[in-house]
């Protein structure tokens, strides 16, 4: 059994510059799944019930929006954090196992 009572969190950011407001959602989730694989490599799986943190600025002079992105993971190793999708609260959501059979078949 895993103990994730009193793990300490890591926060997991990133920070950047968006050209074209048509685009600030699609790129918001695509940054998401990508700070969420970058916690998978090193141990980490990202508390589901802490929401992803995405703030937005427009910088006026510069024509641009500002944007700094925050999610937040628990330890839970590198073997273990490829079998499960995160933690909520205590709770560990373990990644859908898709069956290799069906994907597998040949078509004679």
């Amino acid at each position: 059994m895993i103990t994730l009572h009193h793990k300490t969190l890591k926060r997991f950011g990133l920070e950047g510059i968006i050209h074209n407001d048509s685009v600030l959602w699609r790129i918001k989730e695509e940054y998401i799944r990508l700070l969420i694989t970058e916690m998978q490599f090193s141990g980490y799986v990202p508390r589901i019930d802490i929401p992803p943190d995405f703030t937005i600025e427009y910088n006026q002079e510069k024509g641009y929006f500002e944007f700094k992105l925050s999610l937040y993971g628990i330890f839970v190793g590198k073997k273990k954090s490829k079998w499960i999708m995160g933690i909520d609260e205590t709770r560990v959501i373990p990644i859908q196992q898709n069956k290799s059979s069906e994907f597998s078949q040949e078509v004679v």
